[in-house]
């Protein structure tokens, strides 16, 4: 429950110290340090920044909350030492013949050799191993993953983009994360100011978040999307964007999300130009087309005429051109999800036509050099986030966990630095000033106001003096969802 309570001495953005009153949840009154006197309970401040709650405007919750049982396989820079790995695992738990044992955080794109499902099957000794990629789009998986799971795989036990999702939607049910994992996921993100995601999850978001809710995953709000094989059975109750779905009042309908291509490190997002060393002539040179323009068209039009928005997945040019067609055709409004690599004309259509680029600059600094091997002459216009903002679109950051963490600070300075290493920035010229990064991450909001819920992040440093390696981990002191504690070391 939350209860009245007065900030004293906050400096809001970084302005002057000013009170700020919340009662039942709602910023009450904001005024000059000292000048509301009420018999609440005050907190002084101590001249600490107090911005709007952040958002992560991406994530995969459960692929995020399961993380924590999945070996690491982000160390492996080839197939040889993923395999090392996975001997490491299971010299160590010694799994029975048949036993689910599933790894995550395997980039290939850049790897000097190639997977064998042999290598994997000598590797596991019989257990049944489910290699998962960073970026969610591949599975890696050995023969008695594959009987366990019902799949067929060539020699490589490489599965990618539509045969591999409906695999892991199996794996998952096999390894659910326990209400436990949700509720301490929720509370490590709200430690880092986070107060609401927009959940992208493949699964019945909008039946089984007010149930986590009710269970006492409540440190968060979440936007609720649907994926296309749910529209029907959403519509059909009922449901548009927007609507509360919990009594608690924190799980809204989301948007439809549809996705049109595949990914970077798969070199399956759909691109105008061929992926550099790949036959041109051969049927995915330039990516995949995991959804077509008449499909699109179909599930943009059922969607707009039942009241839900769109979100709709797009990494290559190719597939951005697409998706802002369609959107210009319907007179839709909605976000584009990635839009990784545009074309130079694309990039104003954004602000045209009312479309959200949400984007993870994280991403930008873990596929630096795979993009400028495979998108080679092409990176000055992938994650364009500067020129986006300076073609006047709205942007909305996220981290699109778990492929990167659920943790805003590390997106915002991404943004702002374009460099996680004692690299020089890449492409500098796509950086983001500190206060766009900031409401960005906040939905639009840049500042607290009176008649707001009482979504607030109190930090401890002030984001615009500290060096960039302290943004990235930049201490929040107290995180309020509508005035109720969800972090405090204060």
């Amino acid at each position: 429950m939350s209860h009245d309570l007065l900030l004293h001495n906050a400096r809001l953005g970084g302005g002057a110290p000013s009170d700020v009153l919340i009662r039942d949840g709602i910023v009450a009154r904001v005024a000059p340090a000292g000048t509301v006197r009420e018999r609440v309970e005050t907190i002084d401040l101590d001249g600490r920044i107090a911005l709007p709650g952040l958002w992560d405007g991406h994530v995969h919750f459960t692929q995020a909350a399961i993380r924590r049982s999945r070996f690491d396989l982000s160390p492996a820079r080839s197939a040889a030492e993923a395999l090392d790995i996975v001997r490491e695992i299971v010299a160590a738990r010694r799994p029975a013949t048949g036993e689910l044992l599933v790894g995550y955080g395997f980039r290939d794109a850049l790897w000097p050799d190639v997977p064998s499902r042999h290598g994997l099957d000598e590797a596991g000794g019989g257990a049944a191993v489910v290699l998962v990629s960073g970026d969610l789009h591949t599975g890696w998986i050995s023969s008695a993953a594959a009987e366990r799971l019902g799949r067929q795989t060539d020699e490589t036990g490489l599965l990618k983009e539509g045969a591999w999702i409906g695999t892991l939607d199996s794996v998952q049910g096999l390894s659910e994360p326990s209400i436990a994992d949700y509720r301490e996921t929720a509370e490590q993100a709200a430690r880092r100011g986070v107060t609401g995601i927009i959940e992208f999850e493949n699964a019945d978001n909008l039946h089984e978040w007010p149930e986590r809710v009710a269970a006492g995953v409540d440190s968060l709000r979440v936007v609720a999307s649907m994926w296309p094989h749910r529209l029907e059975a959403a519509i059909g109750a009922g449901h548009r964007t927007g609507a509360t779905l919990d009594e608690a009042g924190l799980v809204t309908v989301g948007p439809l999300k549809v996705v049109v291509d595949g990914s970077l490190n798969t070199r399956t997002a759909l691109c105008w130009d061929p992926y550099d060393g790949v036959d041109p002539s051969s049927p995915e040179a330039h990516g995949v087309e995991t959804v077509g323009p008449e499909t699109l068209r179909e599930l943009v039009e059922r969607a707009v005429g039942a009241g839900i928005g769109l979100a709709i997945h797009a990494i290559g040019d190719r597939a951005n051109t697409m998706v802002l067609d369609e959107f210009e055709r319907a007179g839709a409004r909605g976000s584009i999800e990635h839009a990784q690599l545009l074309r130079e004309e694309d990039i104003p259509r954004f602000a045209r036509l009312g479309v959200v680029a949400s984007v993870q600059p994280e991403h930008a600094l873990d596929d630096r050099d795979v993009a400028d091997r495979i998108w080679a002459g092409r990176t000055h216009r992938s994650f364009a986030f500067g020129s986006l903002h300076a073609a006047g679109a709205t942007l909305r950051l996220g981290s699109d966990a778990p492929v990167a963490p659920l943790d805003p600070w590390r997106a915002i300075a991404a943004a702002v630095t374009r460099t996680g290493d004692e690299r020089a920035p890449w492409h500098p010229e796509q950086r983001l000033p500190l206060d766009v990064a900031i409401a960005s991450s906040t939905l639009g909001r840049d500042g607290i106001r009176e008649g707001a819920a009482a979504d607030i992040a109190v930090l401890d440093d002030d984001p615009a003096t500290v060096s960039p390696e302290r943004l990235r981990a930049l201490p929040v002191a107290a995180t309020l969802l509508a005035g109720r504690r969800t972090w405090w070391a204060l």
